[in-house]
């Protein structure tokens, strides 16, 4: 079994990033020992070299390897340059077990906004080119709607163009984060999984900080959100056959409910 853990949105350097929160999500992914974690930007909150030296401390204690891809904070005050520094190519690809994950820089400088580009899309495809049991893109922004984030241009710019190049290179699973709230959608053969924020409380509605851990075994994908201190739950469980799908069904972000105790 493959198990690539999902993080995203710390925001190390705002008032509403909780070291205690960040601290206890590094040991339970120690504990995990997953094969890799993949971190969807908005590691800092302006963009700052200073934030980006706290993220790494943070970083290197973290025992499984480690991608990422900026988000729009990051990109903040010519922050990207920090970004190639301190952290690495903001468009990358690696194999892990026969898994395939290529991740790419949506970020735009100073814009919360994103996009891809056409000019990525030739690379997009070549990069998935190669034989995979599972195909992975990993972007900070949106490519659909998520429930309970205002109007939608959380969103890449470029949304249409790039579903359509990633389904014709037969990726999978789309992994991203930006507006702090986790969900699953599918769209034909492709399940796109948006993460929380890891570390923040700048959430929405009854929203928590959260994680998500991706397993892939013998052609299964299940998906659970991890609460840190707290219990999981499965989002998304899923055949690569197609023969079978599970999303857990929520109510829209303003409209759920606290249940009694917390």
């Amino acid at each position: 079994m493959v198990t690539i853990a999902h993080i995203s949105d710390p925001h190390v350097g705002s008032p509403y990033f909780v070291p205690n929160l960040m601290n206890r999500v590094i040991a339970e992914l120690n504990e995990l020992k997953p094969d890799a974690v993949v971190v969807t930007g908005d590691l800092t909150s302006e963009g700052f070299r200073q934030e980006y030296k706290s993220w790494v401390a943070y970083a290197e204690r973290i025992e499984a390897p480690l991608y990422t891809v900026p988000g729009n904070h990051d990109s903040r005050n010519v922050g990207y340059l920090h970004f190639e520094d301190l952290i690495g190519p903001r468009m990358w690809s690696v194999d892990i077990q026969g898994v395939r994950i290529v991740g790419m820089d949506s970020s735009e400088p100073d814009q919360n906004e994103g996009k891809v580009g056409r000019g990525h899309y030739e690379w997009i495809h070549r990069e998935f080119s190669a034989p995979s049991e599972l195909r992975i893109f990993v972007l900070h922004h949106h490519l659909l709607p998520i429930p309970g984030t205002g109007r939608e241009r959380s969103t890449v710019m470029d949304a249409g163009d790039l579903l359509e190049v990633l389904i014709h290179a037969g990726v999978q699973v789309v992994l991203s984060g930006h507006k702090h709230v986790p969900y699953v959608w599918r769209l034909e053969d492709m399940y796109i999984a948006n993460a929380g924020t890891v570390s923040s409380l700048r959430v929405r509605g009854y929203t928590k900080p959260c994680y998500n851990v991706l397993e892939f075994d013998g052609g299964e994908v299940k998906i659970h959100r991890k609460f840190p201190f707290g219990d999981g739950q499965v989002m998304a469980h899923f055949s690569l056959s197609g023969a079978q799908f599970h999303r857990e069904h929520e109510l829209p972000v303003q409209e759920r409910t606290i249940p009694v105790g917390e």
